[in-house]
């Protein structure tokens, strides 16, 4: 008898050679109908998989996110067959799970175009209603490759793959694919999905190779879900930040430099109030800042190991007769900066922080607004501390990290922590005091965190942070990383208690990013609708008439001298006109004064987006006014 231990910690007895489908039936029927994988022992596998002698077990549903996962890749098998059901001469490549959906890679000389998508999804109705069981085979990589001889996709697949033993996964009429699953236990057990679109994609990304075509779709657990999800594209439309950021003159794009932003006046307000927030919240922590140039010796780069792994990512020049590049990261112009003067244990932790402006190479085949560019300013930091501060250090990066994300109203934050990877430098010992300092630090905050074990840096093991935006879209800011490798490197010491010259301890960290990018979230996240502290225009006064032209005048002046950033609207327009076009630019506070409110030294205040009006003195208006941007308050309401 197999003894199953469960994740409440209760036990149950199978006989040996029982698969988990018949575990998921013992222990109830609900279970049993919801189940679509089974993990044992850490690994994720089938419903069919057998169960034998003392193991953890965990079944999956699709209330899990591996379940969901498995549910995706399943539906992109099944997408698989309907296309080849219609168009025989398919040659399927790849058709991995992704973000929200899945994607097959498929060659076929007939294009694929909107049109044809009611066609696949029917077809592969049939093939859910068909509820046909989907089964995997394995066999050893020199039967696998028999098996595929003459499909140079799938031979190529094969000849990656990690491991003696390929699967492969069939279901249908004769249909079979290369695939490492799991998959869901049959075809009936896909419940919602949608053809979404169709792109062009080189095999293996190489545009040297024939173009793919790559057809995307998405699966979700309910219809419910699924038409939520789809809602949530449609307003990510409307919040898209490149149609915004032209819309209200934040910035732009020159074919004169492909991913290069031209930064607005009006975005620069928005630039500069991040800026200032975010150098107050650094001095606050104790950093100090410093700038370093953008063009650096290539001897440089050999030395910080940037030409070796990531020489095709950079931007070179001559000057003098001698090779340069471009920075595409500011690390090693901060450890010019520290091995510029000597330095003792009595100044640690000594915290440097830096707005530098770093240039990557991207395709022009990915680049995408402010979201990819070629030219961005990175808000790094780098703290030197011995190995008995890393901890503390930690602790406070992460303090520092969420009251930057909840002033911007990002609550939803996802941690994850990555491990020492098969390939690394540095000793077990350095490794497992700082995978402890990074894990403790997190306990010590009470934060749930996601373990990516090998995951971490060669140089050192990481901590990332992934905030979720209003339409549920999870991004990758912040990264704490520890490196064992620059400080030996660049030969940074410090003098200890004992005299004697020892490494210091290396903390990589960035908390918004890009600069470029992270504005490109928020311009989505609020739609535009920017908090007040961060609108370029903080308030916009509209008198009724010509009447009352003088008295707006008077009203703008003492909003400027309170620091608020004012505007008036003199036009001949009438005051609907005006609303209208002030509510369209997405001004916060639009100040209405007439012969009445001039008579009592008021405004009639109008807020974006709310129907009611309030009347208030100047003086009222302007300290409510001031006291939301001191506070970085997100509603605009009194």
């Amino acid at each position: 008898m197999a003894k199953v231990k469960l994740p409440d910690g209760s036990t149950l007895e199978m006989p040996d050679g029982s698969s988990a489908a018949q575990l998921a039936e013992k222990i109830g029927p609900s279970l049993a109908k919801d189940a679509v994988a089974v993990e044992i022992n850490g690994q994720i596998t089938e419903l069919a998989s057998s169960i034998d002698n003392d193991v953890d077990v965990r079944i999956i549903t699709l209330k899990d996110k591996i379940g969901l996962e498995i549910l995706r890749h399943s539906c992109a098998h099944v997408m698989a067959e309907a296309i080849c059901s219609i168009w025989p001469d398919t040659k399927l490549v790849y058709g991995p799970r992704i973000e929200d959906g899945f994607y097959y890679d498929i060659d076929l000389d007939k294009p694929i175009t909107p049109s044809d998508f009611q066609q696949i999804e029917e077809a592969m109705a049939q093939i859910i209603k068909a509820d046909v069981p989907i089964v995997r085979k394995q066999m050893a990589r020199e039967q696998a490759l028999e098996r595929v001889a003459g499909d140079k996709y799938k031979t190529d697949n094969i000849l990656r793959a990690d491991g003696d033993v390929i699967s492969f996964y069939s279901h249908g009429d004769g249909f079979d694919d290369l695939c490492r699953g799991p998959h869901l236990p049959s075809t009936g057990r896909i419940p919602s999905f949608k053809i979404m679109s169709v792109a062009g994609a080189y095999w293996h990304g190489d545009p040297t190779q024939k173009m793919l075509q790559r057809i995307y779709g998405t699966a979700w657990p309910t219809k419910k879900l699924l038409e939520e999800y789809l809602n949530r594209l449609e307003e990510a439309k409307k919040r898209d930040h490149r149609v915004i950021g032209k819309q209200l003159d934040l910035f732009s794009f020159n074919e004169a430099g492909p991913g290069f932003a031209f930064i607005h006046a009006k975005g620069m307000v928005i630039w500069n109030a991040i800026t200032d927030f975010w150098k107050a919240v650094h001095d606050k922590y104790g950093y100090s800042e410093i700038k370093t140039p953008i063009i650096l010796n290539e001897q440089l780069w050999h030395k910080s190991g940037h030409w070796e792994n990531y020489k095709e990512n950079m931007y070179f020049t001559e000057v003098d007769g001698l090779g340069y590049a471009i920075k595409p990261m500011n690390c090693p112009g901060g450890c010019l900066v520290y091995k510029s003067r000597q330095h003792s244990y009595r100044e640690f932790p000594l915290r440097v922080a830096e707005l530098g402006l770093v240039h990557r190479h991207e395709a022009s085949g990915v680049m995408h607004g402010l979201f990819r560019v070629r030219q961005f300013t990175q808000d790094d930091a780098h703290i030197f501390c011995t190995p008995s501060q890393i901890e503390a250090e930690i602790i406070g990066v992460i303090e520092l990290t969420f009251e930057i994300y909840r002033a911007f109203g990002f609550d939803d934050i996802h941690i994850e922590l990555s491990t020492k990877p098969i390939k690394h430098i540095g000793s077990d010992e350095i490794w497992e005091t700082a995978t402890n300092a990074l894990e403790n630090a997190l306990k010590h905050k009470n934060i749930d965190y996601k373990i990516n074990e090998g995951d971490g840096a060669f140089y050192g093991p990481k901590i990332d942070f992934h905030i979720r935006d209003c339409l549920k879209r999870s991004w990758q800011l912040g990264t704490i990383q520890l490196d064992f490798s620059m400080p030996e490197r660049f030969g940074l010491v410090y003098t200890d208690s004992d005299n004697t010259e020892k490494t210091p301890v290396m903390i990589h960290r960035a908390v918004l990013g890009s600069f470029e990018r992270f504005i490109g979230i928020i311009i989505e996240h609020y739609g535009g609708n920017m908090p007040l502290w961060l609108a370029p225009k903080q308030v916009r006064i509209l008198p009724i008439s010509e009447k009352t032209n003088d008295y707006a005048l008077d009203v703008l002046n003492k909003l400027k001298d309170s620091n608020l950033r004012a505007e008036i609207d003199m036009s001949n327009e009438k005051i609907g006109a005006k609303i209208a076009r002030a509510h369209a630019e997405k001004i916060p506070y639009m100040l209405v004064v007439g012969p009445k409110e001039a008579q009592s030294q008021a405004v009639n205040v109008r807020i974006r987006a709310v129907k009611e009006n309030k009347t208030l003195s100047v003086d009222e208006f302007i300290k409510a006014a001031k006291q939301k941007i001191a506070d970085k308050k997100l509603d605009l309401i009194f």
